[in-house]
């Protein structure tokens, strides 16, 4: 049976992240990193599609913590500690340069992933921390002040574990069986499923909308609503407002089994008056002008002809012709669209889930459990997850620089 100082479940970002930064501090120690796949750091390396959205420009503990549907109050210790800057100065010092984009989100500046998953191989090389992909762990128990790790193929001992295993079942029923609670995990981070044919032909259109969610086809059991980037696509409705929807109202949505009911205001920023005053207006000043040709409130030509059809107005009539009830139908599809949700799509490959190790059982000043010694869990491993934008990978890093530099 091998023997090391310590030992890291899961070749991800936060067990990558803690073995580095354990390693930096303690010089003698043997590191282990045990990864079941072929191929380390694979979200590292599809976030962002490829670029790698390595943080967010959010440089405030508490308002950083909002970005969290599961971790806010227990996040805001650890991010007085090491958040966004840290972890860019972090990465410049090894020479990675950084981006910061119009919506926040920070990359590298080759806009390739492949230059943070060189950055951290290259330290675990110069660090001598050693990483052995195929190795699924199969368990793990504490005896006389070791633990013990079975793999597939081997044994080894270390008188320190970290679990950094992401959404990981397996392990989740392993730290179970020695007493921590699992919250049971549910999809977070996921995109909506539309039958609406008339709608999807719209794929690739993207423009601010709020959007409200509700349990019935009349839209009267309000559950929650959000505001932001809406992008149509070939299935129904992706983007931030869909995403923030989705992570804010998982365990929500769970129960709904993904079926719902929508709103779309797709004018946002506009009340009913105004709405009403600018039919008005365009009745008088675009009399004789073609309604399918005068779009209005700046909304894309494509939205505004899929928008007359679906309150039956002939694009070819002209706007002095509109009647009240045509211009109280427009009205509504422009501020209330209803849609029906009948299903979930995993967002890109960018797998999230909401559920893990209770936090309960975590001490935050070091990410050590409360019920097993010499035990650290990081990461996705914890029941914390973040809408989309770099928060996740913020909290990886947070949870493994901590971890390490408790030791």
């Amino acid at each position: 049976m091998s023997r090391y100082n310590c030992i890291i479940i899961g070749g991800g970002a936060s067990g990558f992240f803690f073995a580095i930064n354990y390693a930096e501090n303690h010089p003698d120690h043997s590191v282990l990193i045990l990864e079941k796949s072929k191929n380390v750091l694979q979200k590292v390396k599809i976030s962002g599609g490829g670029r790698c959205n390595v943080t967010h420009a959010e440089f405030e503990p508490r308002p950083l913590t909002l970005n969290y549907p599961r971790g806010e109050k227990e996040l805001i210790g650890p991010f007085h500690t090491f958040m966004t800057g840290d972890m860019m100065a972090w990465l410049e010092e090894r020479g990675v340069e950084l981006k910061i984009e119009e919506d926040g989100r920070i990359f590298p500046v080759t806009d390739s992933s492949q230059t943070i998953i060189e950055c951290f191989i290259n330290e675990t090389k110069r660090l001598g921390i050693e990483v052995k992909n195929s190795e699924n762990v199969l368990g793990f128990v504490h005896e006389k002040d070791l633990w013990n790790i079975q793999t597939k193929n081997n044994s080894y001992s270390s008188e320190q574990l970290v679990v950094a295993t992401g959404s990981s079942k397996k392990i989740w029923e392993s730290l179970e069986s020695l007493g921590h609670n699992i919250i049971k995990p549910v999809p977070s981070l996921f995109t909506f499923n539309i039958d609406h044919p008339q709608l999807l032909k719209l794929q690739g259109l993207s423009l601010n909308t709020q959007i409200k969610l509700y349990k019935d086809e009349v839209c009267k059991a309000f559950v929650m609503e959000s505001e932001g980037a809406t992008l149509i696509t070939h299935w129904g409705l992706s983007g931030p407002c869909v995403l923030k929807l989705s992570a804010w109202g998982a365990r929500k949505l769970e129960a709904l089994d993904y079926h719902c009911h929508i709103m779309v205001n797709w004018i946002m920023n506009h009340t009913e008056n105004e709405v009403i005053e600018e039919i008005q207006l365009q009745r008088k000043i675009s009399a004789r002008k073609n309604i399918g040709n005068q779009t209005i409130f700046d909304l894309p030509k494509r939205l505004w002809l899929f928008i007359l059809d679906e309150s039956r107005i002939d694009p070819k009539k002209n706007w002095a012709d509109l009647s009240r009830t045509e211009s109280l139908d427009l009205k509504d599809n422009l501020l209330h669209f209803k849609l029906e949700v009948n299903g979930k799509s995993t967002f890109k490959e960018e797998f999230v889930t909401a559920g893990g190790v209770d936090l309960k059982d975590i001490d935050f000043k070091t990410y050590s459990s409360k019920i097993q010694p010499h035990l650290k869990i990081i990461g996705e491993a914890l029941n914390i997850d973040a809408i989309t934008g770099g928060f996740n990978f913020q909290s990886a890093w947070t949870s493994g620089y901590l971890a390490a530099k408790s030791n």
